[in-house]
């Protein structure tokens, strides 16, 4: 069978029977459709026409160096690789292919990097910014930054809430996250008070004939995508904001950052985070020796004794 035919196939399953995400589908494609690209360069043939059965171990090493010579990151390379296995194992199991040429290979060991994250002053700057400076829309850009602080939550996630998902009184909200595990996060009174603030102004917006259940929108009165949000924190973060550029993803290291450092138990967090794995949730302790010292002091029975 030829490999264009599997991948079509592919990412319908993975779409469609295994409910992977857009992203991760997207994800797929964009790697899958370079490789066909440079199995086609490797001389395999045009790439409607390659056979899944001719592809070896040495074309996939030939693609791996192709991007290392490319100078791509380390986890460019690592997600290009885990789509490549994907395809194989999907070929397997639909008997297209008898062989998995990409398990002889390992994935590129990755640079560990500290989280950035913020101080509470840094938080507190960015959290009053549309209030000192209106950008976009300072009643949700305002509820945005102090419902990322708060809860936690990922950029995705906040961009797929909906109002339904709120608790009755906005302390709280139940989410989906990846891996589709439904999980609940939790609002401070000041994350609530801005959403309540925000609300009004939302309804304004919302057109009669395209009502949506999103919490947060654009200025069209449709749902704000995760891209959006991003932009939304580099305006506010720029030179015209507070001058220290901030990503949503970086709130999300500051709420795990302070938790972990005022003592709370890490599998709290890692529950509170949608992790998995507590391996992940352990690169955010990062904290300062003073930071340690004075947890195990105040944690230990016998600390500071």
């Amino acid at each position: 069978m030829f490999l264009q035919q599997i991948i079509e196939e592919f990412l319908i399953y993975s779409s469609s029977i295994k409910s992977f995400s857009p992203n991760t589908v997207t994800g797929y494609g964009k790697d899958l459709q370079l490789f066909l690209i440079l199995l086609e360069k490797q001389g395999l043939g045009s790439a409607s026409y390659i056979k899944i059965q001719d592809i070896n171990l040495q074309n996939l090493r030939s693609c791996i160096s192709f991007l290392s010579k490319e100078k791509k990151a380390a986890s460019t390379i690592n997600r290009f690789i885990s789509s490549v296995r994907a395809l194989f194992a999907y070929a397997q199991r639909m008997h297209y292919s008898d062989k998995n040429p990409s398990l002889e290979f390992k994935t590129v060991k990755m640079p560990k990097k500290v989280p950035h994250y913020m101080t509470e002053s840094e938080v507190n700057a960015i959290c009053d910014q549309p209030e000192v400076k209106e950008l976009l829309w300072a009643e949700r850009d305002k509820a945005i930054f102090e419902v990322l602080y708060s809860s936690g939550c990922r950029v995705s996630e906040l961009a797929s809430l909906s109002i339904d998902d709120l608790s009755s009184d906005g302390s709280s909200a139940v989410i989906t996250g990846k891996g589709k595990k439904d999980r609940r996060i939790f609002f401070s009174p000041e994350a609530v008070q801005a959403v309540r603030n925000y609300l009004p102004y939302r309804a304004a917006r919302i057109r009669a004939e395209k009502p949506v259940k999103a919490l947060f929108i654009n200025q069209a009165g449709t749902r704000l995508t995760a891209r959006g949000i991003r932009f939304i924190a580099s305006r506010y973060s720029s030179l015209e904001g507070t001058c220290k550029p901030v990503s949503p993803h970086a709130f999300r290291h500051t709420f795990a950052t302070s938790l972990l450092s005022k003592g709370a138990d890490i599998r709290i967090v890692q529950e509170l985070l949608g992790h998995s794995s507590i391996s992940t949730t352990q690169r955010y302790t990062h904290l300062t020796t003073a930071q340690l010292i004075e947890t195990y002091n105040k944690s230990h029975p016998h600390g500071g004794k």
